[in-house]
Order: structure tokens, then sequence, then C-alpha cells
């Protein structure tokens, strides 16, 4: 279980809630309003106030590498640091089924990443958060590049981790794809975090 107790950033006032193993919280709220500030202090990425926890755990008692590793953060706008995009996956035989499923092809390892379309590269992201088994994954707007196929696998694939365990914050502008992903929402405007039914 993840614990939020009084995390606030600038720009974010205090919030509190817990996010359950299985489950997936749609994060909806209009642009701006704090929704990608919520999952970066999550993340530790920023500087932030309050208490996180992972079951039981504080945050501040995990070193920053594994509290990453276990709580992945997928950001609308994918970091990439080498040429190629097989460089930025341990092991790229694992990682092709994966990628298959997302419907990419097992030769995008040695695509130079700047072949790769915002749609491919969101993708990729997303196998490459997951390949690292995250107990909690953050996802701010997976899908928003991806074509109507590309979003139910997308989709498809995340409901299969949340069924093993894995807890899913998701930011969505799409009421649809929030009531299809989640139980439960979380509305973040005007700087505050409240709770509200996920369509």
């Amino acid at each position: 279980m993840l614990q939020i107790e009084n995390l606030a950033v600038p720009g974010l006032r205090p919030v509190t809630f817990s996010l359950s193993d299985g489950e997936c919280v749609a994060v909806r709220g209009p642009s701006g309003a704090g929704k990608t500030l919520l999952l970066r202090a999550i993340a530790d990425l920023d500087p932030s106030s309050g208490s996180v926890r992972l079951d039981g755990i504080d945050r501040q008692a995990i070193p920053a590498p594994e509290w990453r590793r276990r709580v992945g953060y997928v950001p609308a706008e994918p970091g990439w640091w080498a040429d190629r995009i097989g460089a930025h996956f341990e092991d790229w035989a694992a990682t092709t089924p994966l990628v298959q499923r997302l419907g990419l092809p097992a030769e995008a390892a040695a695509w130079p990443v700047a072949r790769a379309s915002t749609g491919e590269r969101a993708r990729l992201a997303l196998v490459r958060a997951l390949m690292a088994a995250p107990q909690v994954l953050l996802l701010d707007e997976p899908t928003a590049a991806l074509d109507a196929a590309s979003v139910a696998a997308a989709e498809a694939l995340i409901a299969e981790r949340t069924g093993g365990g894995v807890s899913v914050l998701w930011v969505t502008h799409d009421a649809a794809q929030a009531a299809r992903v989640a139980k439960r929402g979380l509305i973040v405007e005007d700087g505050q975090v409240r709770e509200a039914l996920a369509a």
C-alpha cells in the first residue's frame, strides 16, 4: 500500500490519500492544475513536505534509486539519454514480448530514438517502466499520443499488472478512459486534490 499524508509541494496544497495494492486511481483536472506536480512529488523528483510510505516504510528510509525502481514514474514526455532505443533497456530480449504487445517490432532496438514517433516513444517508455517491476506506477497521460488500438493494448497491459498487485495512479484527460481503468478518482483543481468517482 502507498500512503500519502500531508504531501505538499509549491503549487499544490497538502494532500492525504492511500493507494491499495492492485488499485488503479484515475487523476483528472484541467491543464496546469498540479497533476504532474503530484506525481513528481510522490516519485521524489521534486522537494516536498509530508509523508510518503510504501508498505509502511517511509520513503526517507529507502535509497532514492530503489524508491524510483519501486515507484515507477512515466512522464508525459519521457527522457532518452542514448542515441539508440535498445540502449535504454537492460535486456532487450526479455523486453521484446512487451514491445511487440504494444505494436512495435523487435527490430526497434536498433532504431535511433529520433526515428520513433511520439506515440512509439510513449509506448517504449511504458515498457521501460514495467521492466523494472515496480510496485507502484505513476502514469502521466501515457496514452495521450496513441491511436485507439494502441490505447487498448496499453490499457490491457496495465490491467494485467494491477491484477498482479501493482498500484497505479493514472493521469488522464479522457473521462471515458478514467471510467474504464479505475473505480476511484482524484480531481486536481486550483492546487487542491479531492476524491471523486473515476468517470
